[in-house]
């Protein structure tokens, strides 16, 4: 049943900011570990939410820049771009017990792995976060479509004690959650999805409505789709998905005007999560004997602005 959990959450984003909102308002003890201008804006005036499923005001909420501070959690969130992985397990462990149990929800199929390499084996779940949020301004999250929910699990499929209090914790909470029993399953469907679709937005700079209806665009996000399914499949990773037409029936069913996180940065000079994506395809592709040629296209194309604007500005000046 529910009970009080106390969670950790690193990294107050789109993702982790509706979450733990989400999970905070509904009475859990959430500490948000963040930092500067959107860590002074939680701490002065806590946080809001803008939401079509419902708008949150927390005028007060638990923030730090020092997990130090927090003493251990039973959960901890972590919900930061995969290029912050190193400092997130850094964050993390001053808050872990020894059950404490470590879910991320970050893009990606290799995040997983580099916790469980860097804090062990036993406190590691996999997550995928389906949601589409963003950081309006310090202090304040807008999430929009109708589209939310968590799906996380135990690496090993076991429905452990941990997991199930999680996910009583989201159900009390009103988040639509899976305890999944595949949870590699499922972050990897994701990445079928993701990768070319943030890939693709970011390098034409449009939505998806304006790439699938463009013949040469929607070829290209095809051909990208159907490298990853190879890729799943070389990997001996079944992923719920009957070939590439079911994927571009799904981005076919997008609302038109949707565009990825990837693409926001991408238009605001921020620094891009394409090496944990097209990169990551490009990477395994080699590792297990699949070709790759448009993945490595998307990602030669972007991947001079990873570290964003800062760094091309010198070549514009």
């Amino acid at each position: 049943g529910f009970r009080e959990m106390k969670i950790g959450i690193i990294g107050s984003g789109g993702v982790g900011g509706f979450f733990g909102a989400k999970l905070a308002k509904s009475g859990q003890d959430v500490t948000f570990i963040q930092r500067g201008p959107h860590l002074e804006a939680m701490q002065r005036k806590g946080l809001k939410i803008e939401s079509e499923l419902g708008d949150i005001d927390l005028p007060t909420v638990r923030a730090t820049d020092d997990p130090a501070k927090v003493g251990l959690v039973d959960v901890v969130l972590v919900t930061v771009k995969s290029g912050q992985t190193d400092e997130a397990v850094e964050l993390t462990k001053p808050m872990m017990g020894k059950n404490t149990a470590v879910i991320t929800l970050q893009n990606g199929v290799e995040n997983e792995n580099r916790l469980v390499a860097e804090l062990g084996e036993g406190h590691v779940l996999g997550g995928v976060a389906y949601i589409v949020s963003l950081v309006k301004a310090p202090g304040l999250i807008k999430q929009t479509g109708s589209m939310c929910r968590l799906e996380f699990g135990e690496l090993d499929g076991a429905r452990s004690r941990r997991a199930l209090e999680f996910l009583a914790a989201c159900e009390n909470a009103s988040i639509p959650a899976i305890l999944s029993e595949n949870i590699q399953g499922n972050i990897w469907k994701k990445f079928v999805v993701i990768s070319p679709f943030n890939g693709m937005t970011s390098l034409t700079r449009s939505s998806i409505g304006s790439i699938r209806e463009d013949q040469d665009c929607r070829s290209l996000l095809e051909a990208s789709v159907k490298e990853v399914l190879l890729l799943a499949e070389a990997k001996g990773i079944p992923v719920d998905f009957n070939g590439s037409r079911e994927v571009m029936k799904f981005f076919d069913s997008m609302p038109h005007a949707m565009t990825s996180s990837m693409h926001y940065d991408v238009v605001n000079g921020k620094p891009l999560e394409v090496d944990w994506l097209n990169g990551a395809v490009v990477r395994l592709g080699k590792e297990v004997g699949v070709a790759t040629p448009v993945n490595g296209f998307i990602y030669a194309a972007l991947k001079l602005l990873k570290d964003g604007a800062q760094n091309v500005a010198q070549f514009n000046s």
